[in-house]
Formats: structure tokens, C-alpha cells, sequence
């Protein structure tokens, strides 16, 4: 890392454990809070994932490596606030990449100054790890489109202000028939509902009743939607990789915290060789994902080959590795940990979605077995 990206890093661990712990535990538990996404916006931590040609502070294209580094650093203090920062990007980012002046000069920087909350709408009910099989339709009136269906477990939903809605302009197509759209919070025929996890996470359910767009609300090209999800995620995969790591990192800390200072039959639990050699697998485990998280991340950002597979690889390796981790640190605390309010309580729960969602990881070991034979 250079020093500037280390600096990132530490700065923004500092913002997250001084200013945003504060707004995340006011919140409303499976709502999106709005104080913390403009508190992001306000210490420069989300305009900082915006180029300054689309209204945010970053002189160039963001990088997937700062990406990374910001969402570890907020992980490892505030997983509420490492999730506001990571769907306003990942919201906002196909509209970045591919949506026409107008659309970027409405919403991105209203989005990068956390004034908008933005979601990205991809998966339904009968598609999830199979995104290319959604059916959302997209039916031509005139020069627009109108949009009915459904969609489900989209993050900031129902309270986005502007949602990328991936939806079917071609039946039959399957993921060459998918088609991006940008459509308002409250555009007429649109609803929505919260979907309680077992974490609380701003999640619900959109449904679309004969939603109209026009030309002007497409991403990109009609029917070349699906390249653009795949391209959004493959940033973001990695940087799903650096959010866990931060987590595992919390749960091995205090687990050596607590090794260090709990006493059992007279000795501390670190002189017992069960705990201290669990403890160096985790840190050991830990320190593997990082370098496969960063990796892969400086693979998209030099625009190496295999890119798709790289991303696959952290997101699969770090998620993996951070459900043991945070399970391992549980069993070294007993029974205090699984009290609700502790933080290995807190990180038990929310360490489990990202195994899940932006691909599982049996998606992403078959993304990594087809590109293996494709070589």
C-alpha cells in the first residue's frame, strides 16, 4: 500500500469509530438511516467514491483497491455504516459507468452528498443466483417503456430515492434480453415493503405495477443490461471480500483480547495450546484473504486478465474465511459472546449474508470452474 492509501485506511477507521458508531446506533433497525448516509457524505468518505467529472471528489476513476481499503476500515468499527456507503456506490456505480449526461448530472451527485439514497434492484423471487432467468418485464409503449413485476431482497429498498432496475426488454433471451433502468423512489405504480433478516438490514421488496420509463431512463444499451450488472459486481465482489475482513479482524481481536485476560483452572486461556493454536489458524486464514482480496482488487484496477475469476476467488476465500473466524471467536468467549449486544453477537449475525448475496459462494466456484476450462 502507499502512503496515501494507508492514510485512507486509518482515516477512515478513525471517522467511523468517532463520528459514525454514534448515527448507526440511532438508527431504526431495517430502515435506511439518513443521518449516517449524509454523515458519510459530509467526512468525505462517500464523495470519495466518485469521480469529480460525475459530481464526486475522486480526481480519477475509483479505485477498487480504495474501495476495499475504505469498506474494511468501516467494517471493523460500524457494519451499519460500512453497508449506507457500500449500496449508495453500488447503487449509483451502473449509472457512473454507462448512463447518459442527463441521468448523471440528475442523480450522482446528489447521491455522492448522500442528499439521495440510491439501490441497486437486480434479484427476484425466482432469480437470484440465476440473474439471467429474471422476469421483471419491460413492455414497449411508444418511446417508453413500462415496467411491472417484482423484485426482492434489495438493499435500501423500500426507502431509495433512485433505483438501477435491471428488467426483460426480450423474452426468451435470457441474460441478453436484460435492460437497465433508472427509476425514481416515487415514481407512480412503484411500492414497496421491508423484509426482516436476521440481522436488520435496510432490505424489502418492490413491486411494479405498469411503472412507466422512458427512453432517457435507460442505462446504457436495451438488452445489454446483464454485461452491465456483471461489470458492476466484479468491482464490487472484492471489495464484499475487504467488508469481511474487517469483521474477522474485529472478531480475532477481541478473541485475543479475551485470550489474553480470561483465566481458567488458574492459567490464562492463551497458554491453553487448543486456544493459542486456534488463535494463529485465524490469523493466519485472515492475513491469506486479505492478500487474495487485495489482489484481486489491484487486478481490476490495472485491468489485468481474469478479472472475473480473481473477484470470484476473494469474494469466495475471505467470506469463507470470515464465517470461521467470527464462529471461532464465539467459541473462545463461551457463552458471554452469544449474549445479545456483544459484538461477537452482533458480528455472528452479520457475518452470514455475505456468503449470500452479489453471488453465493457455490456461484462463485462455478465462475472460477468455468474460467479455469475455458483457459
Amino acid at each position: 500500500m502507499s502512503p496515501e492509501q494507508t492514510a485512507l485506511g486509518e482515516r477512515a477507521r478513525q471517522i467511523a469509530h468517532e463520528a459514525l458508531r454514534p448515527l448507526a446506533a440511532a438508527g431504526t433497525p431495517g430502515r435506511v438511516n439518513r443521518p449516517l448516509v449524509r454523515a458519510l457524505a459530509e467526512h468525505g468518505l462517500l464523495p470519495g467514491l466518485f469521480p469529480q467529472r460525475v459530481g464526486g471528489t475522486n480526481p480519477g476513476e475509483v479505485a477498487a483497491v480504495d474501495l476495499c481499503l475504505v469498506r474494511e476500515a468501516l467494517a471493523r468499527e460500524s457494519t451499519e455504516a460500512e453497508n449506507a456507503l457500500a449500496i449508495q456506490a453500488l447503487g449509483a456505480h451502473p449509472i457512473v459507468q454507462a448512463g447518459n449526461p442527463e441521468l448523471v448530472r440528475r442523480w450522482v451527485p446528489l447521491v455522492a452528498s448522500g442528499e439521495a439514497v440510491a439501490a441497486f434492484a437486480l434479484t427476484e423471487p425466482e432469480a437470484g443466483s440465476d440473474a439471467g432467468s429474471l422476469a421483471l418485464n419491460a413492455e414497449r409503449d411508444g418511446n417508453a417503456f413500462r415496467l411491472s413485476g417484482e423484485k426482492t431482497f434489495i438493499s435500501n429498498a423500500p426507502d431509495a430515492d433512485v433505483y438501477v432496475v435491471f428488467a426483460r426488454t426480450t423474452p426468451d433471451a435470457g441474460s441478453k434480453g436484460i435492460t437497465a433502468f433508472v427509476v425514481p423512489g416515487d415514481a407512480p405504480g412503484l411500492s414497496g415493503k421491508p423484509i426482516r433478516l436476521v440481522s436488520p438490514h435496510p432490505v424489502g421488496r418492490l413491486e411494479f405495477d405498469g411503472v412507466q420509463v422512458d427512453a432517457g431512463q435507460v442505462v446504457g444499451e436495451v438488452d445489454h443490461g446483464f454485461r452491465l450488472a456483471m461489470r458492476t459486481l466484479n468491482l464490487f465482489r472484492p471489495s464484499v471480500g475487504a467488508m469481511v475482513l474487517g469483521m474477522a479482524e474485529a472478531a480475532l481481536d477481541a478473541a485475543i483480547r479475551h485470550a489474553g485476560t480470561r483465566r481458567q483452572f488458574g492459567r490464562p486461556l492463551r497458554e491453553f495450546q487448543a486456544v493459542s493454536h486456534q488463535l494463529a489458524e485465524m490469523a493466519t486464514r485472515v492475513e491469506a484473504a486479505r492478500l487474495l482480496v487485495y489482489s484481486a482488487a489491484e487486478a481490476y484496477d490495472s485491468g489485468a486478465p481474469r478479472v472475473a475469476r480473481r473477484s470470484a476467488m476473494a469474494k469466495l476465500f475471505a467470506t469463507e474465511t470470515a464465517q470461521a473466524v467470527v464462529d471461532a471467536a464465539v467459541q473462545i468467549h463461551g457463552a458471554v459472546a452469544l449474549e445479545e449486544g456483544h459484538l461477537l453477537e452482533h458480528l455472528y449475525r452479520e457475518v452470514r449474508a455475505p456468503r449470500i448475496y452479489e453471488g453465493t459462494s457455490e456461484i462463485q466456484r462455478e465462475i472460477i470452474a468455468r474460467d479455469l476450462f475455458r483457459e
